[in-house]
């Protein structure tokens, strides 16, 4: 089983000046504890259950160009960037240069987008109707697979269209650097994945997980697609002690809200958790960690990790 970290907050001290430098060295912490995967979030502003809207923020991929420069293992990611924010075309374009600059680390985190308060706040405009969202998300794949694997690229879709374009070079990773999409709508969003993803990602606790991944094995056979060529990872928020009284005292010292959006529990309780995701199918148990607080890093990467690592 792999293991990943989501970086939602940027929270790392008094001056947001030093906030990269802090997301560097979790990053590279990350690598040399084994961990498989380290990802940031691609919105505009802080969402609700991760923060306040006015806290320091930086932009996503700015921030993988940055890291790809300073690791070397690591797989790198957005967990997902907006089909929104960006042109697909050069999104492809970006999204190419950061395999090249990582050597072929990039998983690119796609998805329909959500959160209206940001696009409004940035001026793009929000299509009320998720099912518009979802397939502006697929036409875009589509549009940026021909970019990434035709030596120049035409494409006429109804929300994008590119003629003739060029990319060169392409992304090292052949044929493409894998699609994971965001999201787990069972008509729309999981449907496209059947058709154009590589990988998904979705929040829940192990039993929500397994009936979304029934969804998903159900679209793959109406497409006709290998349910096992899709990789599955989740995403969940951990708070991590040794023991009762430690998580007790952490909560309180972290001001952690009751009920805890994801799982305070001690390490114990992080191993069946972790065993139940694996049962159920999940093959990257991806974590953000509450205020990003070091000590569930430790206890996860040094107490957990080591009993399904070398699991296959």
């Amino acid at each position: 089983m792999k293991f990943g970290i989501h970086n939602p907050s940027w929270l790392y001290g008094a001056d947001p000046y030093e906030m990269f430098e802090e997301l560097k060295r979790k990053a590279q912490w990350a690598e040399a504890h084994g961990f498989d995967w380290f990802s940031v979030m691609d919105h505009l502003i802080q969402i609700p259950g991760i923060g306040a809207a006015d806290e320091p923020f930086m932009e996503g991929w700015t921030v993988l160009a940055a890291l790809a420069a300073v690791t070397s293992k690591i797989r790198l990611a957005t967990l997902v960037s907006s089909v929104a924010y960006r042109n697909p075309a050069l999104l492809a374009k970006m999204a190419a240069g950061i395999d090249i600059i990582s050597r072929g680390r990039l998983t690119f985190g796609f998805g329909a987008g959500w959160y209206d308060k940001e696009y409004r706040q940035y001026g793009y405009e929000f299509p009320e109707r998720p099912a518009r969202r979802i397939r502006q998300m697929e036409e875009a794949i589509r549009l940026i697979k021909t970019m990434w694997t035709q030596e120049r690229a035409t494409f006429h879709g109804k929300y994008f269209h590119v003629e003739d374009a060029i990319l060169e070079p392409k992304p090292v990773q052949k044929p493409h650097p894998p699609i994971l999409i965001g999201g787990g709508g069972e008509q729309l969003t999981l449907r496209a994945l059947a058709r154009v993803g590589d990988a998904c990602n979705m929040f829940g606790d192990p039993d929500f997980i397994k009936r979304k991944y029934d969804v998903i094995r159900r679209h793959c056979e109406a497409e006709g697609r290998n349910f096992d060529e899709i990789e599955r990872t989740n995403l969940t928020s951990l708070l991590l002690a040794r023991d009762e009284a430690a998580l007790k005292a952490k909560r309180a010292r972290l001001a952690a809200p009751d009920p805890f959006r994801g799982f305070a529990i001690v390490v114990s309780q992080a191993v069946d958790l972790v065993g139940r995701y694996r049962e159920v199918g999940v093959q990257m148990f991806i974590c953000s960690f509450y205020k990003n607080d070091r000590e569930s890093m430790e206890l996860l990467a040094g107490e957990v990790m080591p009993r399904f690592k070398s699991v296959l």
